[in-house]
């Protein structure tokens, strides 16, 4: 798997992140971009209640202590267009997309303005993050929707064009919470993608680079196909079980770190022994 030519980061939240305590999560991303001299744009295209939700972003970003925080609703594609919106883009440092419908923040901002700026500032080295329907739509491709709570078949997820932040990935979100595990593994045999991240809740993966960080209360399973031995999607009815044989599986908690380059886990002693600092001090 190429590794990431942006020099950008991407802090990808399987959903449900703490917001009224430490707000680990929300506090790392609000650190990568930049602190308190910090200028987050709040993305709510996937939301129904964009001004709720919008001022609930903006009330934890300020009390962690950003120095500007404003929202970008679009609504339409034609909102993408808005000379505001695109200003905003131009100043932030770090972008942050709500939950809620992945297909509306592509209905919505696929190939318009807004998303080339995005895609730009991104390559220019600020973060964008992303939460539940904000995390699945990181990949070229993404899961659009899907059944939970069972096993493997042609017919329990569709897949669409995601942003495109992190290609070459399928991620899901909500992991653990709603056993996904039956949807992940069928989006990658769907797809030419090799690995599958899911994301658990109050839980995110920070990606720079090659390699990303687990951050969070519980953990993230990631599937690695690329040597699997064998699979039966060919000829596979929709409502017919699929078969994967040989594939990897990791479990990664808080603080380990994954290379997608080499498609391996990191897990020397230094950084564990790191860890273990960060959670005493």
């Amino acid at each position: 798997m190429a590794g990431q030519e942006t020099q950008g980061k991407l802090l990808i939240i399987g959903g449900a992140e703490d917001k009224e305590g430490d707000c680990k999560i929300l506090r790392e991303f609000l650190r990568c971009a930049g602190g308190t001299k910090a200028h987050i744009v709040v993305m709510t295209a996937a939301t129904s209640l964009p001004g709720e939700v919008g001022d609930n972003y903006i009330r934890v970003f300020e009390r962690l202590g950003a120095e500007d925080v404003r929202v970008v609703d679009t609504q339409t594609p034609e909102d993408a267009k808005n000379p505001d919106y695109l200003e905003a883009i131009e100043q932030a440092t770090g972008i942050f997309f709500t939950g809620g419908d992945q297909a509306r923040i592509i209905s919505c901002l696929k190939d318009t303005k807004l998303d080339a700026a995005m895609h730009k500032r991104y390559s220019e080295g600020i973060i964008i993050g992303g939460t539940s329907a904000g995390a699945a739509m990181m990949p070229d491709m993404m899961i659009i929707e899907g059944d939970s709570e069972t096993n493997p078949r042609v017919d329990v997820v569709a897949m669409g064009p995601g942003m495109g932040f992190l290609p070459n990935v399928v991620i899901d979100q909500h992991f653990a919470q709603r056993g996904r595990l039956g949807r992940l593994v069928t989006a990658l045999l769907l797809q030419p993608a090799v690995l599958g991240f899911g994301i658990d809740e109050n839980t995110a993966i920070l990606v720079s680079g090659d390699e990303l960080e687990v951050i969070g209360e519980n953990a993230v399973t990631v599937i690695d196909e690329s040597e699997k031995l064998h699979d039966n999607i060919d000829g596979r009815l929709k409502d017919e079980g699929l078969a994967i044989c040989g594939a990897k599986l990791h479990i990664l908690p808080h603080g380990y770190r994954f290379n997608l380059k080499t498609r391996q886990p990191v897990y020397d002693s230094a950084a564990t022994t790191a860890d273990r600092q960060r959670q005493l001090a």
